[in-house]
C-alpha cells in the first residue's frame, strides 16, 4: 500500500503518519516512512530518540550525492534526469521499531520550468519507492497545496486528507480535492482530528457530508503532551489502540478498491 497524508499546517497530520507507521509495523508490515515537509516533524511523531536525529539527513540537501548520480557537470547544466536511486531508500533511512524512516525534504523550484540535480534525484526516488517497493509506503506531505505540482503523488493508493473543526480547514482541503482529481488521484479520504464537542462533531459531519471519512480523533491533551516532549503519541497510553483503530479503518478502505 502507497499512502500520502496531506493537509492544512498544524491539523496533526504527522501524527497521523506516525501512528499509522507504527500500527502497521506492529502488524507485521514492512514500512517506509517518508517525511517530505520542510517542517520535519516525522521522526519525533514515529518516535525516533533526539540523539538520532543527526543520522536523518535530507536528501533533498545533499548536494554531492545529487551530482554524483545525475552526472552534473560544474554548471549543473548537463545531467541524468534518471539516476540509479535504488539502494538510496535502505541506505540511508534510520530504522525505529519497525519503521524505516527517510527524510525526503523538498526541492524549492521543483514543478517549475527549471529542473536541477536534486530535483532529478528526488523526483526519481519517490518513483522507485511508489512503483517498486513492496513495503507500505507513508508519505507526510508538506502543509498545504503546493507540493501537488511537483508530481510526488500520482501513483498512491489512497491520498489522506487529515482535518479538524474548522472553515481554514476545510477550505484547504477542499483545494486539495480538486487539484487532486485534476492530476488524476481518485482515491481520497478524510481523517478528522482535535474533535472536541459535539459542536465540533456536528461540524466535521456536516462538511464531510458525500466525503469519505476514515476516522473522527478527538482533542487529546496526551497528544498535546507527546508533542511537547518530542515523543510519539503511540508511545503514549491509549496511543496503540488510536493507530490500531485508524490503521483498520485503512485497511478496509484499501480492500474495497482491491489493493
Amino acid at each position: 500500500m502507497k499512502i500520502a497524508v496531506t493537509g492544512k499546517g498544524g491539523v496533526g497530520k504527522s501524527t497521523v503518519t506516525g501512528l499509522l507507521a507504527r500500527a502497521l509495523a506492529a502488524e507485521g508490515w514492512q514500512v517506509m516512512a517518508i517525511d517530505a515537509d520542510p517542517d520535519a516533524n516525522l521522526a519525533s511523531a514515529i518516535g525516533l530518540p533526539a540523539d538520532r536525529l543527526a543520522d536523518l539527513k535530507p536528501i533533498s540537501k545533499m548536494v554531492d550525492l545529487a551530482k554524483e548520480r545525475t552526472g552534473a557537470d560544474g554548471a549543473g547544466n548537463h545531467f541524468i534526469l534518471n539516476p540509479k536511486v535504488d539502494d538510496i531508500p535502505d541506505g540511508f533511512s534510520v530504522d525505529h521499531a519497525g519503521v524505516k524512516l527517510l527524510r525526503m525534504g523538498t526541492v524549492d523550484h521543483a514543478g517549475t520550468g527549471c529542473v536541477c540535480p536534486e530535483h532529478a534525484l528526488i523526483r526519481t526516488l519517490l518513483r522507485h519507492i511508489l512503483t517498486r517497493r513492496r513495503e507500505a509506503v507513508l508519505i507526510d506531505m508538506e502543509a498545504g497545496i503546493e507540493h501537488f505540482g511537483r508530481g510526488t503523488v500520482e501513483n498512491v493508493d489512497l491520498l489522506v486528507i487529515v482535518v479538524e473543526p474548522g472553515s481554514r480547514s476545510f477550505q484547504t482541503a477542499t483545494q486539495i480535492e480538486t487539484l487532486a482529481r485534476e492530476l488524476g488521484i481518485a482515491n481520497l479520504a478524510f481523517v478528522a482530528n482535535k474533535v472536541d464537542s459535539a459542536e465540533d462533531e456536528a461540524f466535521v459531519l456536516e462538511n464531510t457530508a458525500g466525503r469519505e471519512l476514515l476516522a473522527v480523533f478527538p482533542l487529546d491533551p496526551q497528544v498535546q503532551a507527546a508533542d511537547r516532549r518530542g515523543q510519539s503519541f503511540y508511545d503514549h497510553p491509549g496511543g496503540p489502540a488510536r493507530a490500531a483503530e485508524l490503521a483498520c479503518a485503512l485497511q478496509k478502505r484499501l480492500e474495497v478498491q482491491g489493493v
